[in-house]
């Protein structure tokens, strides 16, 4: 089975971990990476970013492992576009986050339009951090978590915007 699935990964946590998990169980995975123009694009909460390459090396290096242990291929792609890489026809699932289920949706109503299977959209539930509230890069961003969900109250967050 060939399994999508995309976002920004930055910083990567275990919530992240997971979908990575359920999509090496599926198949063969391509993570669909946001581009530097499309992920802030995808930011529910302004924030600064870090480049596309240096997601990348991180990306590949939580993957490598993962993809060994199933023994499964993985590949990044550069998503320059919502719907990114999903709606190409070589897919057969697209791995999801809840907020992102509605997106999967959308990638199937795509797909329709251009005379391909639907994907099988699986969904994984979010991990809650230490105080019950979900993991994200944005909290980790702020400072109020690490990547694991331990709650850092004396941590500083990175600034809104890229350092000049």
């Amino acid at each position: 089975m060939d399994v999508a699935l995309g976002g920004t990964f930055d910083p990567i946590h275990d919530g992240h971990r997971k979908l990575f998990e359920r999509a090496f169980e599926l198949g063969d995975v391509t993570v669909g990476l946001t581009s530097d123009e499309l992920a802030p694009r995808t930011r529910h909460v302004e924030r600064y970013v870090r480049d596309y390459e240096e997601r990348k090396r991180d990306l590949e290096s939580e993957l490598e492992p993962l993809a060994a242990e199933h023994g499964r291929e993985f590949e990044v792609r550069e998503l320059t576009e919502p719907t990114g890489i999903a709606t190409e026809p070589q897919f057969d699932a697209l791995v999801v986050s809840p907020e992102t289920k509605d997106g999967g949706e959308r990638i199937n109503e795509i797909r329709r339009e251009r005379g391909h299977d639907p994907l099988e959209v699986v969904v994984v539930d979010h991990v809650p951090a230490e105080d019950g509230e979900w993991i994200s890069s944005t909290r980790i961003v702020r400072g109020e978590i690490d990547e694991h969900g331990n709650l850092t109250p004396d941590r500083e967050g990175r600034e809104a915007t890229r350092p000049r």
